[in-house]
């Protein structure tokens, strides 16, 4: 037993020589090795790539989602498509009203807040902003916990200022800067058509994506005015308010103890009551959106290894090409190295660390390169990305599977030469 560890010992030792002597073969033949590398190169390059935008885009979705609050239950008024199927609409449903957050508030034992949100685009605004003009949001006082908003400065407005309808005012963050510039704006004024509104606070920044997320309109969170929702109604004069529902959306708050999933079905039982069937409403359960986002997450993942396992099973056929050439270009060498003693397995363990370094060198590169893809495309295109230790294990992984899978069937081609063949090859 005493000898054992001296052995594996030598073993371990035993392929230094050879790894060398494949940093040598490579060097030797730099051109060939590294057109060998490229097919590898790119693949691990475009899969990391592929997988950091996937990934920005899909984190940036599930952190807005959250935003949105895994609490809350969100009833959106669905705009219709033209002046005919508004008419169509409102022959069954006068649309989403105070009437609908009573019977809802009537209606759920689980709630512990809610709140109407009555949006407003005004046809003017002073001081003249730069940029698109802010929306106006009605709300409650209810809304800045529901809607998770921190605070650059100043304050949300109170239960008082709601009750009283005040001309108090909270600025988004995108929509001070358009206003004021950098200037400080708390305790400044701002005119929303005809009425002047004290600010009190600048809301600290929102997430925002583009485009619809299964029912919630596109809308610049940042880009917002927040007042007390009475005081949107009376004060700010909406003159297609004839074309448009009483409130355009409603926010519920769930206790803890409450079953999200089941709200859904519950407040749509109540509103297809009160709208007699009109489609004119979306339910929106952030929740399941959430683990949707999360499942879709997933597959994104397996199709990219699935993609990944494609684009380097093209790089391991160029390898196995340029294997099976070197086996019939060292014939000779192999046969010689037969006749002084290496054995089969040895000769299977030369071509397979040559194999392995290919891959390994070229896996090494990719990764360097496909880090730099995604920070390029963040960069210039302004994508959200980011380079996952999984997207990087993955690729490192596969490569190294290439160079083994790929380099086994020369590695056992030049380990069955006949070393008398082998000696007399030219």
């Amino acid at each position: 037993m005493t000898g054992t560890p001296g052995r594996t010992r030598r073993r371990r030792l035993d392929f230094l020589p050879e790894i060398g002597q494949g940093f040598d073969n490579l060097r030797v033949h730099k051109l060939r090795s590294v057109l060998t590398m490229l097919g590898m190169i790119f693949g691990v390059a475009a899969v990391i790539a592929m997988m950091s935008i996937g990934a920005g885009a899909q984190q940036q979705v599930i952190a807005f989602i959250e935003q949105l609050g895994v609490r809350n239950v969100i009833i959106e008024a669905r705009e219709a498509a033209d002046t005919q199927a508004l008419t169509n609409v409102r022959k069954l449903s006068t649309g989403l009203t105070f009437r609908d957050l009573r019977m809802i508030q009537a209606s759920l034992d689980g709630l512990s807040a809610s709140t109407a949100r009555k949006r407003f685009v005004p046809s003017k605004m002073l001081p003249k902003p730069q940029g698109d003009i802010p929306t106006v949001f009605g709300v409650s006082s209810v809304y800045r916990d529901l809607a998770g908003l921190t605070f650059a400065k100043g304050r949300f407005f109170d239960v008082h200022e709601e009750r009283a309808s005040a001309a108090v005012a909270v600025l988004g963050q995108g929509a001070a800067t358009a206003l004021f510039g950098s200037d400080d704006v708390v305790g400044q004024f701002v005119k929303i058509n005809e009425q002047w509104y004290r600010i009190v606070g600048v809301a600290g920044p929102q997430l925002t994506v583009q485009g619809n997320v299964s029912g919630l309109p596109a809308q610049d969170a940042n880009n917002v005015i927040y007042v007390p929702i009475m005081s949107a109604v009376l004060r700010i004069e909406d003159r297609m308010a004839y074309l448009k529902d009483e409130i355009d959306a409603i926010y519920l708050n769930l206790k803890s103890e409450t079953d999200v999933a089941a709200t859904g079905p519950l407040v749509r039982g109540v509103l297809e009551t009160t709208h007699r069937g009109a489609a004119d409403y979306s339910i929106i359960v952030p929740a399941e959106l959430l683990a949707q986002q999360q499942r879709t997450k997933r597959l994104f993942e397996l199709v990219m290894v699935a993609i990944a396992s494609i684009s380097l099973l093209v790089g391991g056929i160029g390898i196995m090409n340029i294997m099976l050439a070197s086996v019939m270009e060292r014939t000779r060498e192999i046969g010689v190295r037969r006749a002084i003693g290496a054995t089969r397995r040895d000769v299977v363990r030369q071509f397979l660390i040559e194999t392995t370094l290919i891959t390994v060198t070229g896996g090494f590169a990719g990764t360097i390169v496909g880090i730099a893809l995604s920070q390029l495309v963040a960069y210039f295109a302004g994508w959200s990305t980011i380079v996952t230790a999984t997207s990087v294990l993955v690729a490192s992984l596969v490569s190294v599977s290439v160079g083994i899978v790929f380099g086994l069937y020369p590695a056992i081609r030049a380990a069955r030469l006949d070393p008398v063949y082998a000696l007399h090859y030219e």
